[in-house]
This record gives structure tokens, C-alpha cells and sequence, in this order.
């Protein structure tokens, strides 16, 4: 009798510690998931939850808003410091109409003063017409000098502004990749080696609006790749549920502590587990500055060849861009201009470009304006693409040889395009540029412009020069060619009119590091002529009456 009454206890008490042990797991998870304060992250698709966070992005934004509440006016939201110029980041209220170019100057102060020393018009300023927020550069400042903006209608009073940043040590871009739920962090001032991972354990991400608050930052405990500008991080479920588009993201690099940023992440993608069948075959990304007079030819003839999809990435274009952008989309082409004010980021740019293309093109061909692709056999970019795409193929990347070309005796831009105009070329192939199926890149994206890092188990194939080149025209006429001494948009080519790495093929042979042209230019690097693509065109895209070409109209 007395054992069984031992037994209903121990079974009693045995039921409520059960029971207690319930009830405690349940709210814990229960206040876990009502705040958004444990971070999801999809691994293969499967969700797991990790620890928790100390705030979520809801209570960081809603107490930030608090402390800083929607202001009314025209406010400088960022300003970063380039070498040879300074972009700001100009935000206004909600319905307000955009300024222009004519309404603003750029002032500047003595650091120690409010008394305007020097006004300057902006360089450039963007239409900012699908944002609230409008990008503006103004040339570069006396040395120690602040720069702000002013509205020339509101008696050029300064706008307010925000701490001024350097580009030597910044995270600048950042886009949410919604494949397995991390961010994708684009850093300047890593100075990692190229083409080598680095250690992630150095590194973590950080989200909020003022990382000098802490009670404002979420912290991402794990880093999963670091490469070159490019840091992967698990993203928080609450940024994830959020899409709040203030709240920005950083990196803490241990021993050095949060780097500054202007980077708020960018929700660019749908889930691609998602799709079924890409919209196009095959798009191409390119990374422009001042090439607008030569965009049409470009997208046009690779129009007729079999690409469906552009993305123009502008370099801090000067010129006319968006006007011939809009008139190529209201022909029919599907080209898309994304603004990247950041200089020396090629690499960084088409790792940005290849999150975007991955969910709508089986292949992106990564080339420059001044590069065509040519068939030298009846086969067509749609067979070259088909026979490494279908079935169980390991191929993830095509490597396609680069003709250069030469001035080819003209000492004027040549009125029917590059392509017809220029003939004359260097014998032998000088390196390569890639085409790849964007889902089968390595996870760190690395890339150094020429080709991009395969995942395991995938490969690549260098494509016969029999079945398909690039003619690149890197020697164009002298007019043309001397705009390149400007500044090189690859991270690692020298510009040329630097005293560093002289002997890189990336020079250009026997003109050394200024811009003079040469006696003999016009008749530099001819060994072979090549009318091939030239014939091409003539016949195939040339009015039959007029013999004009699409671009001339």
C-alpha cells in the first residue's frame, strides 16, 4: 500500500515537472517567434533556428523614429568621399518634387566654420525618379574642407547633412539573396587578395541606423564567406519579415571595430526554388562610363544575335545615357540601367549583376561595350549555348577568346559603328571573357573580370575560336582610346596613367603612362585582317536600299 503511494507520487510530481518543463519551452519559443528575435536561416531550403537576437528590426526602427521623427524637408541623408569626387545622397519627403541640376550648388566650409567659403554647380545629379532618394556629385573640396548642398530658391542656405564618409574603408551595397536568406555585403577597404577566400571568423555583420547605438544593432553572429569586397552573412528573420528600407548593414572586422556604411540591404530577388523556366537564354552585364554613343550598336547587333537581356551597370556616367537607354527599351530591348557611383568595383559590380540575372537567364555573358560576340561557324549563339545547357551537363562556364583590334588606319570614329569600321587585329587571342549559368557560381562570387569561381563538381570549357570569339576593340581610334587613361573600372587594372604595374597586359604596348598619342597610332596593332564580322552585318542588318544600319537611324 505504502509502495503504491510512492509510485502516485513520484508519477505526480514526475507529471509536473513535465508539465512545468512545457509551459516554459512554449513561452520562451512563443515570445521568441512574437518578436522576431531568433534568426531563420534556409539552409538547402530547410529552416533552423539559431540564437536569439538582442533586438529585432521592428523595435530598432520603431525606436529610432522615435528618437529621430520624419522630417518635412530636404535632408542630405549621406555623403561619401571619392578621390576625385564627392557623391551625396539626397533624400526628400514624401510627394515632393525633385530639383534639378540648375536648382543646386555645392558649397563648401572650413571645417571650424558655418561661413560659406566657395559654391561650385554639381557635376551631375540623377532624375531619382523611381526613389526618394537622388544621388548628386560635386566636384572635389579644398583639402579639409565640409560639403554640403544648397537650393538656390530657398536664399542658398546649406542642407543639413550627416557625417561625410571616406571610399577608402566603406560598405556600400548590400542585397538580401533570397536562395538561403543571407546578405550579401559589398565592402571597400578589405584589401583581401584576389581570388583567395579570406577568414570568415574575423568578421560579422551588423544591421541598424546608428551603430554608435548600441541598443540599435543586431548583430549576425556568423559569417559564411569572405572574398575579395564580397562578405556573406546570415540574415536576422527579423530584417527578413521586415523589408524596411532604412535600416542599414555593416561589418565589424575584429581589431578595427564597425566600418562606416551607406549600405541598406536591397530585397532584388524572388525565391528561386520558385522558378520553373528562365524568361531568356542568354543576358549579358556590362559596367559602363561615357559609352552612351556607342550603346545602340552594342545592344542592336547582340539583339540580332540571340541576346535577349541587358544589364547596363553606369559607372558615373557624364553623358547622355539615360536618354538612349529609354529609347533602346521603347524599341523593344530589354535593358535596364543600375546606377554603381562605385569606382575601381567591376569585379564587385558583376557579382551584383549575376545575383540579379540568376533567377530569369540560363546564361550571362560578362563584356564591355567595346566587345562583340562573333560565330565564325553557321551555328548561332542558341546551338553554342543548347549543347551545354541541356541534360546532365557539369559545364558551368564558358571561357571565349578576345581578338583584339586595332585602329585599323582610321583617324576618325567610323561612321557605320565599331564593328564595321574597324578590321585590323592582333594574330593571336589575348585572354578570355566568360559566359556562365549564374546558379552554379561559388557562393563568394569571386571574380577578376575575366571569369568567375565554379561551385564543386562543375567546370568550364574554352570554347574553339572556330566556333566562337569576341572582337574586342581596345584600339580605337585616338580620340576614343585616350578617354580610357581616365580611370580603368577593374579593381585590379592599373589605370594607365598610373606609374604602377607597367608591364601588365592590361597596358597598352609601348605607350607608356601618358596620354599622347603617337606619331603612327593609326596603323598600331594591324597584323591580320578580319572583315568577318563586318561582312555580317552588312549583310544581314543593312537596309537594302539605303545600306544604313539600324544604329545610324
Amino acid at each position: 500500500m505504502k509502495e503504491r503511494r510512492r509510485q502516485r507520487e513520484v508519477l505526480s510530481w514526475s507529471k509536473f515537472f513535465s508539465c512545468t518543463i512545457f509551459v516554459v519551452m512554449s513561452c520562451v519559443l512563443l515570445t521568441g517567434f512574437t518578436f522576431s528575435s531568433f534568426r531563420l536561416y534556409r539552409d538547402n531550403f530547410h529552416p533552423v533556428i539559431v540564437s536569439p537576437w538582442r533586438n529585432s528590426a521592428t523595435e530598432i526602427i520603431k525606436a529610432e523614429q522615435e528618437e529621430s521623427p520624419i522630417t518635412q524637408v530636404i535632408q542630405i541623408q549621406e555623403t561619401v568621399i571619392f578621390p576625385d569626387q564627392i557623391l551625396l545622397f539626397l533624400k526628400y519627403p514624401p510627394s515632393s518634387p525633385l530639383l534639378t541640376k540648375h536648382d543646386l550648388d555645392c558649397t563648401y566650409f572650413p571645417p571650424t566654420s558655418s561661413q560659406r567659403h566657395l559654391k561650385l554647380p554639381p557635376s551631375w545629379i540623377n532624375d531619382g525618379r523611381i526613389s526618394i532618394i537622388q544621388f548628386v556629385r560635386c566636384p572635389t573640396h579644398p583639402r579639409g574642407f565640409n560639403t554640403s548642398l544648397s537650393v538656390k530658391s530657398d536664399g542658398g542656405n546649406p542642407l543639413a547633412a550627416r557625417p561625410a564618409y571616406s571610399w577608402e574603408s566603406l560598405v556600400y551595397e548590400a542585397v538580401i539573396d533570397n536562395l538561403d536568406n543571407t546578405t550579401i555585403v559589398f565592402v571597400k577597404g578589405l584589401n583581401l587578395r584576389p581570388e583567395r577566400l579570406g577568414v570568415p571568423s574575423r568578421y560579422e555583420c551588423v544591421y541598424g541606423w546608428d551603430f554608435k547605438k548600441p541598443k540599435f544593432i543586431l548583430t549576425s553572429e556568423a559569417v559564411l564567406s569572405v572574398a575579395q569586397e564580397i562578405v556573406r552573412c546570415k540574415t536576422p528573420l527579423s530584417v527578413l519579415n521586415s523589408h524596411e528600407k532604412s535600416i542599414k548593414v555593416s561589418i565589424r572586422v575584429k581589431g578595427r571595430g564597425i566600418l562606416n556604411s551607406v549600405a541598406r540591404p536591397d530585397y532584388l530577388l524572388e525565391p528561386s526554388h520558385t522558378v520553373i523556366r528562365k524568361k531568356h537564354e542568354m543576358c549579358v552585364c556590362t559596367m559602363v562610363r561615357n559609352q552612351a554613343r556607342f550603346l545602340r550598336e552594342w545592344v542592336m547587333y547582340h539583339g540580332r544575335i540571340g541576346v535577349q537581356r541587358w544589364f547596363i551597370y553606369d559607372n558615373n556616367s557624364e553623358d547622355p545615357i539615360d536618354e538612349v537607354i529609354s529609347s533602346l527599351y521603347g524599341a523593344g530591348y530589354n535593358v535596364t540601367r543600375h546606377f554603381w557611383p562605385w569606382i575601381k568595383t567591376q569585379e564587385a559590380g558583376f557579382a551584383h549583376c549575376a545575383i540579379r540575372a540568376r533567377d530569369s537567364c540560363d546564361w550571362v555573358g560578362f563584356i564591355d561595350v567595346d566587345e562583340f560576340l562573333h560565330f565564325h561557324a553557321n551555328l548561332g549563339l542558341h546551338n553554342v549555348l543548347r549543347n551545354r545547357t541541356t541534360g546532365f551537363s557539369r559545364i558551368g562556364e564558358l571561357r571565349v577568346p578576345c581578338h583584339s583590334f586595332g585602329p585599323s588606319g582610321l583617324k576618325r570614329v567610323p561612321p557605320q559603328g565599331v564593328a564595321v569600321g574597324y578590321t585590323c587585329r592582333m594574330t593571336n587571342p589575348e585572354r578570355h571573357k566568360s559566359i556562365v549559368r549564374p546558379e552554379l557560381l561559388n557562393s563568394s562570387l569571386i571574380n577578376v573580370v575575366h571569369h568567375f569561381h565554379i561551385q564543386d563538381g562543375y567546370g568550364y570549357v574554352n570554347v574553339d575560336k572556330g566556333v566562337m570569339v569576341i572582337n574586342h576593340y581596345k584600339y580605337q581610334v585616338w580620340e576614343v582610346f585616350k578617354e580610357k587613361f581616365y580611370r580603368r573600372v577593374a579593381t585590379f587594372v592599373a589605370d594607365w596613367q598610373n606609374q604602377e604595374n607597367v608591364g601588365s597586359k592590361d597596358r597598352t604596348p609601348g605607350l607608356g603612362t601618358r596620354p599622347v598619342e603617337p606619331s603612327d597610332w593609326s596603323s598600331r596593332f594591324c597584323e591580320v585582317t578580319d572583315t568577318g564580322i563586318r561582312d555580317f552585318i552588312l549583310r544581314v542588318l543593312a537596309d537594302p536600299y539605303t545600306k544604313r544600319l539600324p544604329w545610324q537611324d
